[in-house]
């Protein structure tokens, strides 16, 4: 299988989460979930959405992961609509957020944002409210990224949904004949040593969610919502796992040459980085324990004030498309919104589908805690949550 973005991946690892911590606009208390259960309001709300699609103006300007506006799909899309693509690259959901201040600064359309960013776009006032009846391939979305609540509030969409990864648990087939169940081997002592995970701190909500079943007293019920006495064991195994780190990988790249090298034998990583040592004939695979995963989610977000708003649309509706899904699915190595994207990848790149877990039922999907800002708000509307500064303090401590 290809992979013509790989750095892209491991950028997203390294650096996407590095500016969680950054308040912008005010919302440092917003709550990290739906905005409805905390009367929280968004300024843009109000805004009637388009209610149909015009001639396009010629030009569309886009902020994105490097290798969301590839020639595979852009050149197609452009010779169709008459838009032509201006792309620029963010290296983080920090920066995306920044470009987008003002609405867009009326330069910029649509920014590919990450859950991480999406709420703080949206309350901030940077995107407005986006039409799904003008994008009619998103009916054929998997039912839980229809209307997730890291675009859409109160039944208000402000994205349209694109492709989206779990983080799983990578293992070497030689020292577990059969797939571990449950993540507990990458706090096991026994191996010590042989265990890698991501070198960032959202890593705690991995460690969270373990815990969730692991240690049900601590009541732990959001992996990215800790109170203190939850935070405070949380980081307690993450330093009891530490001895039992042979490194933490900050690319993707880096996790690779752990397991072809035999150095580790588990590791919290993507399918991206399975499929890749399976393809080098590596004895690995991996599986989503009994305790769940966490994992990422894009979308493509209109600007407020977006100077080129119908070949906005037009973008939103060609890239939601089946094709344009898979296309870009098996370029970048996620997994499609579209559902109907799966049988294309593999006429594409036979077993694709399979290998980036776009074949599962929606039970799996459902298993999925999707990455959001840890704020010191919670959903219930009480201040006692721990914020991501505290989550970044925490794990420089950890890894140090």
């Amino acid at each position: 299988m290809k992979h013509r973005v790989v750095n892209s991946i491991g950028k997203r690892v390294a650096v996407a989460l590095s500016a969680l911590s950054v308040v912008v606009l005010g919302i440092a208390t917003m709550p990290a979930g739906a905005g409805a259960s905390s009367g929280l309001t968004a300024p843009t709300a109000g805004m009637k959405p388009a209610t149909s699609v015009g001639k396009g103006e010629g030009s569309l300007n886009l902020i994105a992961w490097e290798g969301y506006a590839q020639p595979q799909w852009v050149t197609p899309f452009t010779k169709a609509t008459g838009c032509v693509v201006h792309a620029k690259y963010a290296g983080s959901s920090g920066e995306m957020v920044s470009l987008m201040a003002n609405g867009g600064g009326g330069q910029y359309d649509l920014v590919s944002a990450s859950g991480d960013a999406d709420l703080r776009l949206i309350y901030g006032g940077s995107v407005k409210p986006v039409n799904m009846k003008l994008v009619p391939a998103s009916n054929q979305f998997r039912p839980f990224l229809k209307a997730p609540s890291f675009n859409t509030i109160s039944g208000v969409h402000y994205g349209v949904s694109l492709q989206f990864g779990p983080n799983v648990l990578l293992y070497s087939t030689k020292t577990f004949p059969k797939a571990p169940t449950s993540w507990s081997v990458l706090y096991s002592k026994k191996y010590k040593g042989k265990i890698t995970v991501p070198n960032n701190p959202i890593q705690i909500a991995d460690a969270a969610l373990y815990l969730m079943k692991a240690q049900p007293s601590l009541g732990i019920t959001d992996p990215y919502e800790l109170t203190q006495t939850q935070f405070k064991a949380t980081v307690a195994l993450l330093k009891a796992q530490k001895p039992l780190i042979a490194k933490y990988w900050n690319l993707a790249s880096d996790e690779i040459n752990l397991f072809q090298s035999k150095t580790v034998v588990a590791g919290a990583a993507w399918p991206y980085q399975t499929n890749t040592l399976q393809a080098n004939k590596v004895a690995v695979a991996d599986t989503i324990p009994s305790e769940g995963a966490t994992g990422w989610a894009d979308s493509w977000l209109l600007a407020t004030k977006a100077p080129h708003p119908n070949c906005a649309y037009k973008w939103m509706q060609w890239v939601s498309t089946p094709t344009v899904q898979a296309e870009q699915a098996i370029s970048f190595g996620e997994t499609p919104a579209n559902s109907r994207a799966c049988a294309i990848m593999n006429k594409m790149s036979a077993g694709s589908c399979a290998g980036y877990h776009a074949d599962q039922p929606d039970s799996y999907f459902k298993s999925i805690k999707f990455w959001k800002t840890p704020l010191s708000t919670c959903d219930n509307g009480k201040n006692n949550c721990v914020p991501y500064s505290e989550w970044t303090n925490a794990w420089t401590q950890i890894t140090g």
